[in-house]
């Protein structure tokens, strides 16, 4: 589907009423798009941890304009499967297809100093190619690692 509005119709035809009933619930699942303009953006809502989400935001139901109660869990399902090819991912599903990407992994503490940097695996390229180690990274992070251990320890004792 390419516009929450068409989910609203598809949700108007299939449950009653008419698409103002349900454009609520389509325009949160697709706010994501403010972020990022690419299919991507459904990591964020389109999958089980989502639904769920939408019925905590919007109740457990509406009733439509003819009358008729409807589970918001049903309409977060329509959706969902309409945009993914007729199933319902797991977040898991979404989280699991992210491709790392060192800052992901490395966070820090402000004024800490044993902290080496924002990405450590870049500090070291740095260092290979300054000609300051010859280490392989694993190596060096260790090295540097125990120093900033000694030097607070040398600091303690001072």
């Amino acid at each position: 589907m390419a516009h929450p509005l068409h989910h609203a119709e598809s949700s108007a035809r299939k449950f009653g009423g008419v698409p103002d009933d349900y454009q609520f619930v389509h325009d949160w699942f697709d706010s994501s798009k403010e972020h990022l303009g690419l299919f991507v953006h459904r990591a964020q809502k389109h999958h089980t941890v989502g639904i769920y989400d939408a019925e905590r935001v919007f109740g457990r139901s509406l009733t439509n304009s003819a009358g008729r109660v409807v589970p918001i869990r049903w309409i977060g399902e329509q959706h969902v499967r309409e945009d993914c090819q007729g199933r319902i991912p797991s977040l898991v599903d979404w989280l699991g297809r992210i491709q790392p990407e060192p800052w992901m992994a490395n966070g820090r503490i402000d004024n800490d100093p044993t902290q080496i940097g924002s990405d450590p695996r870049a500090v070291w390229i740095e260092a290979v190619a300054y000609h300051q180690t010859i280490l392989g990274f694993e190596d060096w992070l260790l090295k540097v690692s125990v120093e900033h251990v000694q030097h607070r320890q040398n600091r303690a004792a001072a």
